[in-house]
Formats: C-alpha cells, structure tokens, sequence
C-alpha cells in the first residue's frame, strides 16, 4: 500500500503530533508538529523535520544545534493522528541540552529533575 498523506488525521491547522523515540534505546525523546510537507520533506530527505508552530516555519531538527535526528522508520498510530519517529539522536533532543525533553519525573506530588544537561 503506498503512503497518502492526506489520510492521517490532521488538527484543525492542519498538523499531527510526533513522537521522536531513540531507535536503539527505546527512549522517548520529544514531542513536536508535523504538518503533510514537513511529512515529505522527513521520508525525501531521511532527516526529521517539524513544522515550528511559533515560528510558522519548517524546522529540520538540529540545522542551528548540530544534533540532528536521522529518521529510522515513521510509524502511524492506529487512528491514524499520531506518529511516532523512531530515529537516530546526535546529542541531545531538546533545548535545554538534555537527552530528552522528559526530564521531569511527578514523584510522589512533586516534580523531580531526572536528567541534567550533557556535558
């Protein structure tokens, strides 16, 4: 079956949230938008690409970081309104130079740092 965009189910602005997921480790790294070209510009290029909701602007991660993610497989939920990106992480995930922007555990009714920024 060949992949049609447009038969995800996008949000009111036309976008999807994905998952990026380290594809060794099984770690959750991120969060972030997608929309259908920023979709295309992912699977043509094998690099991930978000849509920047508050820049209005695609975002390939890691072109100002360095830390790029390279796409190992995209996988469709099973409603067809998330993905999930298993991919390969140079460095760390997020902006806060943590591997992953989980890094906030809820522990026992508090919030608790589980991950300090890479060296």
């Amino acid at each position: 079956m060949t992949f049609d965009p447009t038969s995800l189910k996008y949000d009111a602005n036309g976008l999807i949230p994905c998952i990026a997921q380290d594809h060794t480790t099984g770690e959750v790294l991120m969060m972030a938008w997608m929309n259908a070209a920023s979709i295309a510009r992912t699977l043509s290029s094998g690099h991930v690409t978000y849509w920047s909701r508050s820049r209005q602007a695609f975002w390939a991660k890691g072109e100002s970081s360095g830390h790029v993610q390279r796409l190992i497989e995209l996988r469709i939920d099973c409603d067809r309104d998330c993905l999930l990106a298993l991919v390969a992480q140079d460095g760390p995930a997020c902006h806060t130079n943590r591997r992953s922007c989980f890094y906030t555990a809820l522990r026992d009714g508090a919030e608790v740092e589980i991950l300090a920024p890479m060296a």
